[in-house]
């Protein structure tokens, strides 16, 4: 009997929906262009035409069904946010604007920043205070709170935040006002105090007026699709994926929506860790590269690294603290704007420029036919011949190389180069940029990235992998099958999960066994209630133990996980012994003779998903490898046009080999095999890329 899973991903140019039969292995895929402005309109349609092509019924679909999207970091990168109020104490209403204080660039007199999500006119000060100690010095009095909802009210808020000094020790006050102003208002209220109890004012106070800002973008858009999946017979659940690699249901979801906000990229990540996995791989290169932007993240001993804070609608894309570092945990990524849709131009010293600029979905890049008269890299590979103009999307959606070669001749124009030579540095310039922004994060993670196998995925990873594996001095690639929608699958293999943190600053050895299991009792309950919601039984669920912590009279904390179980599981004299592990890892020593200090208490609660497997194993290869098609195609700048094979990907069997220049094609993507490199099918139908040794 057949057991289907569904799995859907909003990104910024194209909608992917997956069908996976979990009885049987069978993988059903579709792609359609988002609809930004009601990104339902896509997801309909996406979902249909699958249905439609696996001949399945929306009452066939009985589990849960698992959603990644980008609505969240495109809100508040474009600033189309909601209506969204702000409260806090009296003296500190102008906390987003000054910010932390730290110049990104001190030496930059225009420095720009990115306007707060809820702006000063919209913040509002009530008098009342607690204590660094969690004592009430103040309480909001009754007057208080009803001139306060009805300033909220007459400025028209669509939600609020409610974010107040020192509440991440005692959310009494906060707690109040909310209850006070959800009676009033009725829209949606979230405090600092859940959405992120911790110390450093900004931090938290950007964090939870992001949540506010975006809570009427995911609301309204969550209702609406609960409605039209239960109008249409779907008997599963909405499961919506974090930032953190695990998914959570859709009412939290709702309630917490700075938690999606790498929700997309985290489930590609997933996806790459569940291939190392699978393929023995310890460390492994995610590189997706979709419509809008290209993500890289490191696997390393077969999971991504995650990170508890992450930055979002930067002014400037590679300069950090140029954006609301928001805190909530995140695979740790770099994000890149170069994506399919990413637009060339000549910049005003006469250089090529590609990104970070998107056509996105509408108008899409000018081959689309849409209205686009800006080059796109989708563009530049059209008439670089990488891509068949009358196979893309199947035929579905068929681009018009005319019109690419006019948008880029606007730019060759500008650089006094020929339209082929332009083209062609449109597709090196998007290499170099996501090449070097890779390295970049490899860096900041001290790593080097040098050799580190790739795996390519999105509708433009494959194009562009071996050209950026080459930059990165890599010598293997690896091509999944269905590498477009790789990370709707990474969906279907992500445990339900949250991670959650309270900062309580205390000496390690000065700790009481009563204070700390008080504050993970909260946390616990929180996890259970949060994976019940989503459908995991208390018996099932798994509790892992961490710490921020610092030396005494420092500035900055490192993480440390300690441990799993039903109770704390590490001493003071464990817990201080792996602190300086971890600390003579990343600064190659320690300070003898300095206490160590505990700043936040982090908990995460997992529970592993059912395991699906796909049926993927294919028939070895019988014969010589022959292709279906040749065509012209230039693989840089200069170069002739090489008449290079094209293989069709479903007529290579286990063991095919061949040799580039080539291209593979599929119905969702095309793998460009560059010049140099040496491909073998695999077991699984995974192309394996290799450089040939020089």
């Amino acid at each position: 009997m057949a057991d289907w899973r569904l799995a859907v991903d909003i990104g910024g140019t194209f909608t992917d929906v997956v069908l996976l039969d979990a009885a049987s292995g069978r993988v059903v895929v579709d792609k359609t262009l988002t609809t930004p402005s009601a990104p339902l309109d896509g997801v309909r349609t996406g979902v249909t035409q699958l249905l439609a092509r696996a001949g399945v019924q929306p009452g066939d679909i009985v589990a849960p069904i698992v959603h990644a999207t980008t609505l969240i970091t495109n809100a508040l990168i474009e600033g189309k946010t909601g209506r969204a109020g702000l409260v806090t104490t009296e003296g500190f209403g102008d906390t987003l604007l000054i910010r932390d204080e730290h110049r990104y660039d001190m030496y930059d007199l225009q420095i720009e920043f990115p306007e707060p999500p809820i702006p000063r006119s919209l913040t509002f000060e009530i008098d009342e205070r607690t204590g660094a100690d969690g004592s009430v010095l103040t309480d909001p009095t009754d007057a208080d709170l009803d001139a306060l909802a009805a300033s909220l009210q007459a400025a028209d808020v669509e939600s609020v935040a409610i974010c107040l000094l020192n509440s991440y020790v005692n959310a009494s006050n906060e707690r109040r006002i909310a209850e006070h102003l959800r009676a009033a208002l009725g829209v949606p209220v979230c405090i600092s105090a859940e959405i992120s109890p911790q110390i450093r004012e900004y931090p938290r106070m950007i964090t939870t007026a992001c949540n506010a800002a975006t809570m009427p973008v995911i609301g309204p858009y969550l209702d609406e699709l609960q409605k039209w999946l239960a109008a249409e017979g779907f008997g599963g659940s909405v499961l919506m994926m974090l930032s953190n690699g695990g998914v959570v249901s859709a009412d939290d979801a709702a309630s917490g929506p700075i938690r999606l906000v790498e929700s997309g990229p985290a489930a590609g990540a997933l996806a790459g860790s569940w291939f190392a996995n699978r393929l023995g791989i310890d460390r492994l290169l995610c590189f997706d590269m979709g419509g809008t932007t290209a993500k890289a993240c490191l696997i390393e001993h077969g999971e991504p690294e995650l990170t508890n804070t992450f930055e979002v609608a930067r002014a400037y894309r590679f300069k950090k603290g140029s954006g609301f570092p928001v805190s909530v945990p995140s695979v740790d990524l770099v994000e890149i704007g170069a994506g399919g849709g990413s637009l060339a131009r000549v910049d005003q010293f006469g250089l090529l420029k590609v990104g970070p600029e998107s056509s996105g979905a509408d108008p899409g890049p000018a081959s689309y036919g849409q209205g686009g008269t800006i080059p796109a890299v989708t563009d530049s590979d059209v008439i670089l011949g990488l891509l068949d103009p009358a196979a893309f999307l199947g035929g579905d959606m068929p681009l018009d190389r005319s019109l690419a070669e006019g948008a880029a001749q606007t730019v060759a124009d500008g650089l006094g180069l020929e339209m082929l030579d332009t083209a062609a540095g449109i597709h090196e310039v998007v290499n170099q940029n996501m090449a070097a922004a890779a390295s970049m994060h490899g860096v900041e993670m001290g790593i080097d990235l040098r050799g580190i196998p790739l795996i390519a995925f999105g509708g433009a990873g494959p194009v562009h992998a071996c050209g950026v594996a080459e930059l990165l001095q890599s010598d293997r690639v690896i091509f999944p099958v269905n590498a477009s929608v790789l990370s709707a699958f990474g969906t279907l293999v992500s445990p339900v999960r949250i991670d959650l943190a309270r900062s309580m600053p205390r000496l390690i050895d000065k700790v009481t066994d009563a204070d700390r299991d008080a504050l993970l009792d909260d946390l616990r309950d929180e996890g259970r209630r949060v994976l019940r919601a989503a459908g995991v039984p208390d018996d099932a669920i798994n509790f892992r133990y961490g710490v921020d912590a610092r030396y005494a009279g420092q500035g900055n904390e490192i993480t440390i996980w300690v441990g799993e179980g039903e109770t704390w599981p590490a001493s003071a004299a464990e817990v201080t012994a792996a602190f300086e592990t971890e600390y003579r890892r990343i600064y190659g020593m320690t300070i003898p003779d300095v206490a160590v200090e505990a700043i936040t208490w982090r908990l995460s609660a997992s529970a592993t998903t059912s395991v699906v497997e796909p049926d993927d194993s294919i028939a070895d290869h019988e014969g010589d490898v022959t292709p279906k098609s040749f065509r012209p195609m230039v693989f840089s700048r200069g170069a002739d046009a090489i008449e290079a094979p094209v293989y069709d990907r479903a007529s290579l069997g286990a063991g095919a080999a061949f040799a580039g220049p080539a291209v593979v094609e599929e119905r969702e993507t095309t793998s460009v095999i560059r010049p140099g490199w040496n491909v073998e099918v695999a077991a699984d139908g995974s192309l394996i890329a290799s450089k040939q040794s020089s």
